[in-house]
């Protein structure tokens, strides 16, 4: 019997959320991307099963041509009056009882980047076409507290105080705007920093190749990873929540299948990443782990996927679309590191680990252009240390986690060893900058007058690990020293600088 493989995506789901740099608008937008891969899904085909239905990707299988007619017919208008303004894109192909149901799938995906590719007429309608919002450029519909709204933006105010995100990735009931952080102001404390976290899993491409060949097989492990991915969220919030007092701090902005993009308050980042890779392992292993070794994904030597994050630390007033876009290359970059030789764990399967950057620049365009600006010391040095580990890697010259917050917290101490050793560290990377030579004697000038408990604090600050980095096309590898330093003081400032008080 024929049945229909139907898939829909929404498109540029990071530009309709970060539209404008005003947290309640995020927060709305948030809320409308999970309302439409849920609620209205399910009010469209009733209590189905689907394949997947999470982060703006959904895959329903139609046992009736009619239903699915319907559907592809009468779903995006559903869409566009939920999230008017949002790119919405559908494909449907034929699945029969003889199909490889992992070529199905790789048709759909296929059909789907053809319909991404067609550029889609604006829908977005106003009241007169001389008259836009200011905030966004789209036309205004009408006039809130003197401030011209596009149709969009009343959609997300009005969904601004749902809780159905904030309930599902803190697994609190009863959240109410009250109690949950609504404007920035909310997020910040002792300093103006924030961080935005993106998350993503390791190992799915591996998956699919093993299970995705089944459509009920593949349609169980993504329902299973979604409940991993939430257990997960929960786990972390309840790691952090005694890190702070009064409105909770944080916002999540997308929350399903391997992904979590969340935004709160700095100090409670690296943390909050720690405990939610750290839950992601032990949640995918509990639920996942008969599937994955069933199957031999990893060649049946782990049974668990892992997870890498990226985080953006900012300034509350920075556009939150650029931190957003640095923590998404920040992720990439640690799963880059965690791909290599020397990490892979048995079975081919990257280590999970987390990578940060303090944006300390007006403009940020990519994570290359930063590094080379500001991390590069020479063609030999770099302070670019990261990503840190969740368990101490192979090489032993890394980092983990556990022991960059170890070290940022000695660094605060209230003693005069901490105090000395910040006061030489910031001196000797200013003259790594101007003098290498220079920097060298001051090294061994400070190693010469530390006490032995300030002694072993520095030569732990100091510490580097030599990778090879490639420096272009056409230029061979070069072992590049890359240090802590930089990191150490960057983190410790997001994290313990009391800036409001002054």
């Amino acid at each position: 019997m024929t049945k229909y493989l139907y898939g829909a995506a929404v498109q540029g789901i990071q530009g309709f959320i970060f539209q404008t740099n005003e947290l309640r608008d995020i927060i709305g937008a948030s809320e409308l991307v999970e309302q439409i891969c849920t609620t209205a899904f399910q009010e469209m085909v009733g209590e189905q099963p689907n394949i997947i239905r999470a982060a703006g990707n959904i895959k329903h299988v139609f046992d009736r041509r009619e239903d699915c007619e319907r559907t592809v017919r009468e779903f995006p208008r559903k869409v566009l009056c939920i999230a008017p303004g949002i790119t919405f894109s559908q494909a449907v192909v034929e699945l029969d009882d003889d199909n490889d149901f992992a070529a199905r799938v790789d048709e759909l995906e296929q059909k789907l980047r053809v319909q991404r590719n067609r550029p889609a007429p604006s829908t977005t309608l106003g009241l007169m076409a001389i008259k836009r919002a200011p905030k966004t450029g789209l036309p205004a519909v009408d006039i809130e507290n003197g401030e011209l709204v596009d149709r969009a933006t009343q959609c997300k105010r009005k969904a601004v105080h749902n809780m159905a995100l904030v309930d599902k990735c803190f697994g609190q009931s009863g959240l109410s705007g009250r109690n949950v952080a609504l404007n920035i102001e909310d997020m910040t404390l002792k300093n103006d920093w924030i961080a935005v976290i993106h998350a993503d899993g390791n190992g799915l491409g591996q998956v699919v190749q093993r299970v995705g060949r089944d459509s009920e097989k593949f349609s169980k492990f993504s329902r299973l990873l979604e409940q991993a991915t939430v257990a997960a969220a929960h786990a972390a919030y309840l790691k952090v929540e005694g890190l702070f007092t009064g409105k909770i701090p944080m916002r999540p902005v997308v929350l399903g299948g391997d992904d979590l993009t969340i935004i709160m308050r700095a100090d409670l980042a690296v943390p909050y990443a720690q405990a939610f890779i750290a839950a992601f392992e032990q949640q995918t292993q509990e639920k996942l782990g008969a599937i994955l070794a069933e199957n031999r994904v990893f060649d049946g030597k782990q049974a668990k996927l892992t997870c890498c994050a990226g985080i953006a630390f900012i300034k509350s007033s920075f556009p939150f679309h650029y931190g957003y876009n640095l923590a998404e290359q920040l992720c990439e970059q640690a799963k880059k590191d965690a791909k290599t030789d020397v990490h892979l764990l048995e079975g081919g399967l990257a280590p999970s680990c987390i990578m940060f950057h303090k944006v300390q620049d007006s403009f940020v365009e990519s994570f290359a252009d930063i590094e080379r600006r500001e991390l590069l010391v020479g063609p030999k040095i770099s302070w670019k240390h990261g990503p840190y580990y969740l368990e101490t890697p192979d090489t032993k010259d890394r980092w983990t986690i556990a022991e960059l917050t170890q070290r940022v917290d000695e660094l605060d101490k209230e003693d005069e060893n901490a105090r000395v050793v910040k006061s030489h560290l910031r001196q000797w990377m200013t003259l790594m900058h101007d003098s290498p030579e220079k920097a060298e004697q001051k090294d061994k000038r400070v190693r010469s007058i530390l006490t032995s408990e300030q002694l072993k604090l520095w030569e732990e600050v100091m510490s580097f690990s030599k990778r090879n980095d490639r420096k272009g096309k056409d230029v061979k590898e070069v072992s590049v020293k890359h240090y802590p330093a930089y990191d150490l003081l960057a983190l410790h400032s997001v994290t313990y600088q009391d800036t409001t008080s002054n």
